[in-house]
């Protein structure tokens, strides 16, 4: 089926939505996936050959899964550990969403879209996160962790909900949350060069 058709798009935006919540909690959104695919199979179609990720093993694993995680980001240090390997599980989760919901194309564009489009939008997130939790750590000692961290997980609960909902909705907002990050490291990168341009120049 061609890459531009209406189901097509659909099952896209609805993995993009997935792979963005992926970004922020990495077990949330594919448990509401295999809650989903479990329960709603028919409004939620998944790949033949992931199948799997609607079995009852599969929706108690990923929801044992999702509990521990999020338990884990309110425990101080802890939350700074998890993300040293949060950014690798995102990608990781954020590819297996996308190409876990498209259907309707060949296997080698699948995994190609998943790879690009699921793992790098996860990543990129997830790494973005990463570091507001470390800014927070840096400048209240932890203590504005709490409110990051629960903002994140209402983040990757709203994505979550939304995208299988509302997929273009959810893939709207991804690209909001997607450009708003680039503009932000843009700041960071041209604050971070001139400051590094004035030490030259005091230098000399």
């Amino acid at each position: 089926m061609d890459i531009l058709s209406g189901s097509t798009l659909l099952s896209l935006f609805l993995g993009i939505g997935l792979a963005a919540a992926s970004g922020f909690r990495v077990f949330l959104p594919l448990f509401i996936l295999s809650l989903s695919a479990h329960f709603a199979g028919n409004f939620v179609e998944i790949d033949e050959s992931l199948q799997w990720v609607g079995s009852w093993p599969a929706l108690i694993t990923l929801g044992v899964a999702m509990i521990i995680e999020i338990g884990a980001y309110f425990l101080p240090v802890i939350d700074n550990m998890l993300d040293t390997i949060s950014v690798p599980l995102a990608g990781v989760a954020g590819t297996l969403a996308v190409s876990a919901t498209l259907v309707d194309m060949n296997e080698v564009a699948t995994w190609a879209l998943a790879i690009i489009a699921g793992g790098g939008t996860a990543a990129v997130i997830s790494s973005t996160t990463a570091t507001a939790r470390a800014i927070s750590t840096t400048t209240t000692g932890g203590v504005g962790n709490f409110l990051v961290n629960t903002g994140e997980t209402i983040g990757a609960l709203f994505l979550s909900i939304t995208a299988i909902v509302l997929a273009p909705l959810a893939f709207l907002i991804t690209v909001i949350l997607l450009v708003g990050v680039f503009k932000v490291l843009k700041r960071v990168k041209k604050r971070a060069s001139d400051a590094m341009q004035n030490a030259y120049t005091n230098a000399g």
